[in-house]
């Protein structure tokens, strides 16, 4: 087997195929539409795939919303009831609050007598 790649002509047919074999095989895992490309084009499309999903669901909640504004007096009232604070004739707004116990008052009321000051507000006594 040997004797076969004694000539430089058998030599150079055998660099030659294995120059040739190492490029197809750069070609097959690097380069354009190779294995690698190929699964990262793949993750791209996967995540697109979700991306355009949500997008669908977020446009079909739209064009409901739309239909309804176009189509029906119940959508447009709600949106003025809680954006605009529509109240009827006749009608007791009232809000109900989900606000825990440590709750804090932002509001004080200006007949109740509560110290207001903090700390800070405090004068140091003056020293002789």
């Amino acid at each position: 087997m040997l004797e076969v790649f004694n000539t430089t002509s058998s030599k150079m047919l055998l660099g030659l195929a294995i120059i040739l074999i190492a490029f197809l095989q750069y070609q097959f895992w690097f380069g354009e539409g190779g294995y690698f490309p190929h699964h990262a084009l793949i993750q791209q499309i996967q995540q697109q795939a979700e991306l355009n999903e949500e997008l669908k669901e977020r446009n079909r909640i739209l064009a409901a919303e739309v239909y309804d504004l176009k189509n029906g007096v119940e959508a447009i009232e709600e949106h003025a009831r809680l954006d605009l604070g529509l109240i009827k004739p006749h009608e007791t707004f009232v809000q109900m609050s989900t606000i825990s116990a440590n709750y804090k008052p932002i509001y004080i009321d200006p007949n109740a007598q509560v110290d207001t000051r903090t700390n800070e507000d405090e004068v140091a006594p003056e020293l002789p």
